[in-house]
């Protein structure tokens, strides 16, 4: 109270926070709109010389500073002194000099002071940001990501990596050494008093290779009981036909082909470990998601390609889809089975022209490690880890195969003008008025136009017109017309885009004026402002972009409503390819459309910005064809593995079965599946 009563207060400070002033009287802190005021009243054009263009810099109010309060003096009393009770309150009288209240102006101000401008149209009610979802919806998926992924995650995190590591590191020293051993053999470098000792260190290392992957044999024993036959039923039903052969090896010192079994385990704990990693990366993606936006198809979108649109993600349709097996596995499962049945039939008729138990388990066994490629083991595993990597920094993930074969084929992504430009990509360098009319009117007409549009500048011009104190208008009759938009506002036709545009329109526009990412506006068929604007490239748009025009069935579709966005403004702004971008005639109906209720999620993303789905979509149809790819190559390596011994076979050529032989064969195709898991890597 005793700082209060002993400030001083001034009138004209006063009015002047609030904005007042006298009629005709100029306010010092108004910003004075670059005009030519020295030009000759029958003159209209500004005054520009070649392309050089004064802009009046869009600048945001400053705060006022605000006032220290003062030092009590020596006369203010240090408390108040309350009245006794009873007696009436003593009203101090005024001291001399002391200013009167501000509600209490001086008569002659009230009668004849007006507000310099008129009221607005309607009351500017500020846009209230919306938040993508609720505590409660948040509070709700984060139960369910610690119900789920963050509960598995944490499981294998127990489980961890490094037995994997080790059992892959040891078993692949057992392949280089019986490789070794194998190439000495081949070359007969092996003294034959030494054969059986090298038939010993064989079986030893295909005992040791069972030890290490003994969990691969356990799922393939388990497998039948789950109505499946996978290539670890394959391998498990190998190693025993092997045992039985490495008996009749010891009695005839025959060599075995323990060194291919080896590399089989070797890939099949590659492929254990693979799929760890991928199954790790995605729960970790998904245990760390504070909001999840999924991708789903719309059947018939465009011109019967099927659209890519968004809509808010579920927990449930990445759990639903992460132990699904996709077809090619399923395919890979139905080869395995008749692998085994048709190594068991070849071996029966070894048996029969043999005559003997020797030679049944022999064909046998090496009928059973070339019916199955070595490279087969991680032909799934592989490419799948080596995008999720990539995608783990995204925050994305696809939806099982569903999703994987959901955003295959013919379709098209829309693209809003928030995906080209995100962010604060776009802004406004200066303003240029053009005539007489009061800047701040053009600004005002200038805005409501945008707003009525529903333009992404809308924002920028609000800020101007804001900060400039000015009033928002109601725009009526608004028209959108190829390269610019107009209306009408107070009755006066109000238009805006380019300055084609507007001499397309009748509107002189000076010739000297080259200003290609502007926004030129024009008032009741005069020129009257020029908005420089600004776009900038994002690294993550341009990528994203990149990456969806690089597809033959993928097309970005652009469906901004910005009057200013065409093929060629897209190109400059951005420097990409804008061949294959579609810029539809009509973008509203497309806007209506919306993906089916029960359509599923294809893909889950963390992250804003259009890299994370790009990448995601692009990244599924690479893993699809990668997969097809791999196991079609495979296919066909074990059923030529499984002719060559047929041929063999009713030749009689059973002495061409030699180790190197068959480690030869698996070595030739492993380079071929091991580059196609590579694939995934050039999204």
């Amino acid at each position: 109270m005793a700082e209060d009563l002993s400030q001083e207060f001034d009138l004209e400070e006063i009015m002047r926070e609030f904005g007042s002033q006298e009629p005709g009287e100029k306010n010092p802190d108004e910003a004075i709109p670059e005009t030519a005021p020295e030009e000759a009243p029958g003159e209209t054009e500004p005054d520009l010389t070649g392309q050089t263009i004064r802009m009046e810099p869009v600048t945001e109010p400053a705060e006022a500073p605000e006032e220290e309060p003062e030092e009590p003096t020596e006369e203010a009393p240090a408390e108040e002194i309350q009245p006794e009770e009873g007696q009436p309150e003593e009203v101090p009288a005024e001291e001399p000099g002391e200013e009167p209240p501000a509600e209490e102006a001086p008569e002659a101000f009230s009668e004849h002071w007006e507000p310099e401008f008129e009221q607005p149209m309607g009351e500017y009610v500020p846009p209230q940001p919306i938040l993508f979802q609720p505590r409660s919806r948040l509070r709700e998926l984060k139960r369910q990501l610690i119900a789920g992924p963050e509960k598995l995650y944490y499981e294998l995190t127990e489980k961890g990596l490094g037995k994997l590591q080790a059992a892959i590191f040891l078993s692949a020293l057992l392949v280089i050494l019986s490789g070794l051993s194998t190439a000495l053999y081949a070359m007969n470098m092996v003294d034959p008093s030494r054969l059986r000792l090298m038939v010993f260190f064989q079986i030893f290392v295909m005992l040791l290779s069972g030890l290490l992957g003994s969990f691969q044999l356990i799922d393939g024993l388990f497998a039948p009981f789950r109505k499946r036959f996978t290539l670890n039923t394959l391998l498990l039903i190998t190693f025993l036909v092997s045992c039985v052969d490495a008996f009749f090896c010891l009695r005839q010192l025959r060599v075995p082909c323990c060194a291919v079994y080896s590399l089989q385990v070797t890939l099949s704990l590659c492929n254990a470990y693979q799929e760890r990693v991928d199954r790790m990366g995605m729960l970790d993606t998904m245990r760390k998601a504070t909001r999840l936006e999924g991708i789903s198809a719309c059947p018939d979108y465009y011109e019967g390609a099927a659209g890519f649109l968004r809509k808010e993600g579920q927990v449930s349709d990445f759990m639903d889809n992460l132990d699904r097996r996709s077809a090619p596995q399923k395919a890979q499962d139905l080869y395995a089975l008749i692998a085994f049945l048709a190594s068991a039939a070849i071996a029966a008729v070894a048996g029969v022209m043999g005559g003997s138990a020797s030679a049944f388990f022999q064909v046998w066994a090496v009928s059973l490690l070339a019916a199955a490629p070595a490279s087969a083991f991680v032909i799934f595993s592989r490419p799948a880890a080596i995008l999720q990597r990539r995608l783990h920094r995204l925050g994305t993930v696809i939806c099982g195969w569903q999703g994987i074969v959901g955003l295959s084929g013919k379709a098209v992504f829309p693209l809003s003008h928030k995906d080209l430009f995100p962010g604060n990509m776009v802004k406004m360098n200066g303003v240029k008025f053009f005539g007489r009319r009061d800047p701040d009117e053009i600004v005002a007409y200038s805005t409501a136009l945008m707003v009525a549009a529903g333009s992404a500048l809308a924002p920028l011009f609000t800020q101007v017109l804001d900060s400039r104190n000015g009033r928002h208008y109601d725009a009526q009759a608004f028209r959108a017309y190829e390269g610019g938009i107009g209306c009408q506002v107070k009755g006066e036709p109000v238009l805006a885009g380019s300055a084609a545009f507007l001499r397309q329109m009748g509107v002189e526009v000076p010739q000297n004026i080259q200003l290609a990412d502007g926004v030129y506006v024009a008032v009741d068929g005069e020129l009257c402002g020029l908005f420089a604007m600004t776009y900038g490239k994002s690294k993550s748009t341009v990528a994203g972009l990149t990456t969806l025009s690089a597809h033959k069935n993928l097309r970005p579709l652009v469906l901004s409503r910005e009057f200013s966005l065409s093929e060629q403004s897209l190109h400059a702004r951005l420097g990409l390819k804008t061949k294959k971008f579609i810029f539809p005639q009509e973008p509203e109906a497309l806007w209506q459309k919306e993906a089916p209720e029960d359509a599923p999620c294809l893909l889950l993303t963390t992250r804003d910005g259009l890299s994370p789905i790009a990448y995601g979509i692009t990244g599924a149809r690479a893993l699809r064809l990668t997969w097809i790819l791999g196991l079609v190559i495979h296919l066909i390596g074990g059923i030529l593995g499984l002719g060559i011994m047929l041929t063999l076979v009713l030749l009689g050529s059973l002495h061409l079965l030699t180790p190197a032989n068959l480690l030869l064969y698996h070595c030739i195709w492993l380079i071929p599946g091991i580059l196609i898991t590579e694939w995934t890597r050039t999204i």
